[in-house]
């Protein structure tokens, strides 16, 4: 197929400039940090690209000299370092909550997270021509990205959406977590008879809103049915069968609190939830990891097939005289995967202690690396990449890594046996995150006629500013907030799912305590779903079931389940409301951005208040005044719904 670029492949513009370069790192550290928090948070991570290609062209505009192509590289760097980000909270904060790290050691996190995403980087080179110009994928989220750069006059008008949904996201995160003007979580349970329990309760955050906004009524309606399974209906039934006092003194044998007396109505879900019922998502997860990878398998060997023939033929032909056509050449490549083995292999060493076993895995690592680069490089052409399954291929990762140290080795405890799952699992995780990613990318630059090879440096710069600034959020927020489960120090942890969910999966094949009746449970479930789905598919149905996006409702607490639903709802009213409206696509983008914005101030602000925490500044609460206090911040999140409701209807209407 014949393909013309936006820019002429004769054609030469900046690309690489010191400014492009300077906002480009700044976006990355921004977006990646962002990211963490709000990944940890929540459980989901969101794609930087358009946000990213939006400010870039809104502070580009102040130079009087710019270019399509300089945007399209800054948003590159961005996107590089928040997907990178997604990489290192899926999996390294396992290590801090397993115990096994008091903190997160800052040499160890740079070394796994840069190598991992250069890595990504590096296996993304011989996919590129097989698999966005040879079999032209569709890569929906890269071509998106490339129509916002190329509509770049509105780039500097549209920029104000995504300020209005910073500033707002900050404001209410100063208001409920530094000021404590209302409750974070708007909360309700009753237990009748000793055995009837009901359970509502809705996280007032606008961010997770905004991400059920940005991935719409499908996945946000199946993240909900998963909590909905958990709380309105496993967790009825354990309760009514047991009965209230039965479930008080397990939770008392267990250690989740002192007294029987102590349970309550009100706190009896939580720590059920905490204890037992959240590994009903384990159970799924390694079912919907295990059926991504047999779903996938043709999909699988069409990429592996795809990578394998690009590394025969040596990548591009660097006398090729189109400028569209050149890549990083095939041997700096290989040397490149070279030297990132060096410091993995190190670190790998440190807790295998066998030069042997080490090299084996650091070997493993690197196949089962460059095997997932490829599955997420080909998905993200298919699906996009937030809908890549990276917590499936990387929960396989982790499961086969166990299972094969538990044979090789004996390990010093089952926690170190567990952390070198995990560590392996880490930089595959990375290197998917970020080959599906930059493929995105990729797929933009191929659009608007950008050089392959710049923008293969560029994903690069991104990775290692993101990891060079990522340990430093990450143990602010460990500090201020704590990770994993909330506990009497830390009663607003955030909760880690993905980096609890590869801790359980690590630690159970070395024979940590695991409640296996609910994995097995939940994998029951989750093969049911799988059913499920496969039916719709064959009737041809517009909805879907994918098992993942059930299984991380199944792990996640209600609260974010309920408010990711709500934006989910949002998104489907604004779209049937402004169906065939003048300015839909503009009302679209303004709402995306809306949205991204509100995600991104809310998580800059939590960094900033958890840096205020660590340096000394402590939190303070006014006067508790009843209704107001309890529900005054439903009313103001019902006040931002509406805001972005009525701005996004305005839009499409608006004659322009």
């Amino acid at each position: 197929m014949d393909h013309k670029p936006y820019v002429d492949a004769g054609t030469h513009l900046p690309e690489i400039t010191l400014k492009a370069v300077v906002l480009g790192v700044i976006l990355s550290v921004v977006m990646s940090a962002a990211n963490a928090y709000f990944g940890l948070f929540a459980g989901l991570t969101v794609s930087a690209s358009i946000p990213a290609a939006v400010i870039s062209m809104a502070v580009l505009k102040m130079f009087k000299t710019s270019n399509i192509l300089e945007n399209n590289l800054v948003q590159t760097a961005a996107s590089a370092g928040e997907s990178l980000a997604a990489g290192v909270i899926f999996t390294i904060p396992a290590l801090v909550i397993m115990g096994y790290w008091q903190e997160f050691n800052y040499l160890e996190t740079v070394a796994i997270s840069l190598c991992g995403g250069i890595l990504g980087v590096l296996f993304t080179i011989p996919l590129r021509k097989a698999l966005i110009v040879e079999e032209q994928l569709k890569f929906p989220e890269g071509v998106a990205t490339a129509e916002v750069l190329k509509t770049g006059e509105e780039g500097g008008k549209a920029v104000k959406y995504l300020i209005y949904g910073a500033v707002i996201g900050a404001i209410f995160k100063v208001g409920a977590s530094a000021l404590g003007l209302w409750n974070e979580i708007f909360e309700k349970a009753a237990l009748m008879q000793q055995k009837v329990y009901l359970y509502f309760s809705l996280n007032l955050s606008p961010a997770l809103v905004a991400v059920g906004y940005i991935v719409g009524l499908n996945v946000s309606t199946l993240v909900f049915l998963g909590g909905v399974i958990t709380w309105w209906v496993a967790m009825p039934i354990y309760i009514g069968s047991m009965g209230f006092d039965s479930v008080a003194a397990e939770l008392v044998a267990i250690g989740r609190f002192a007294t029987v007396e102590d349970v309550t109505a009100h706190n009896i879900g939580g720590a059920l939830w905490s204890a037992k019922l959240r590994y009903l998502g384990v159970g799924s997860m390694v079912v919907g990891g295990l059926w991504a990878l047999i779903s996938l398998r043709r999909s699988l060997a069409s990429a592996i097939r795809s990578g394998v023939a690009a590394f025969k033929k040596g990548g591009s032909n660097m006398k090729d005289t189109l400028r569209t056509d050149i890549d990083t050449p095939m041997s700096w490549v290989i040397l490149g995967v070279g030297i990132m083995i060096v410091p993995i292999f190190i670190v790998y060493l440190s807790i295998i202690q066998s030069v042997t076993i080490t090299l084996f895995m650091a070997l493993i690592m690197v196949i089962f690396g460059f095997l997932f680069s490829a599955v997420a490089g080909y998905m993200a052409g298919l699906v996009g990449s937030s809908n890549n399954p990276i917590s499936g291929v990387t929960i396989a990762t982790i499961l086969s890594s166990a299972l094969i140290l538990s044979t090789l080795m004996t390990v010093d405890g089952a926690t170190s046996g567990a952390a070198a799952a995990i560590l392996i699992g880490a930089v595959v995780c990375c290197a998917a995150a970020i080959a599906g990613d930059n493929m995105q990318d990729l797929k933009a630059g191929y659009v608007l006629g950008a050089t392959p090879r710049k923008q293969q440096l560029m994903q690069m710069i991104g990775v290692v500013a993101g990891a060079l600034a990522i340990p430093f959020v990450l143990n602010a927020l460990l500090q201020a907030y704590g990770m994993g489960a909330p506990t009497a120090e830390n009663p607003n942890a955030l909760a880690a799912p993905q980096a609890s969910l590869m801790q359980s999966v690590a630690e159970g094949i070395f024979g940590a305590g695991l409640p296996w009746d609910m994995v097995y449970i939940g994998a029951a479930i989750g093969i049911a779903i799988i059913l499920v789905d496969q039916y719709l598919k064959k009737i041809g149905s517009d909805f879907r079931m994918p098992i993942l996006a059930v299984a991380v409702g199944l792990y996640l607490p209600f609260e974010l389940d309920s408010s990711i639903f709500v934006g989910g709802v949002l998104a489907w009213i604004l779209s049937r409301s402004t169906k065939g409206a003048l300015n839909k696509d503009l009302a679209d983008n303004a709402g995306l951005l809306l949205a991204s914005g509100l995600i991104t101030g809310e998580a800059l602000m939590g960094i900033i208040i958890a840096i205020a925490i660590v340096s000394g500044f402590q939190q303070f609460a006014p006067l508790d005044i009843s209704m107001i206090y309890s529900y005054g911040g439903l009313l103001l999140l019902s006040g931002i719904v509406l805001f972005m409701y009525f701005t996004v209807k305005k839009i499409a209407k608006r004659k322009e």
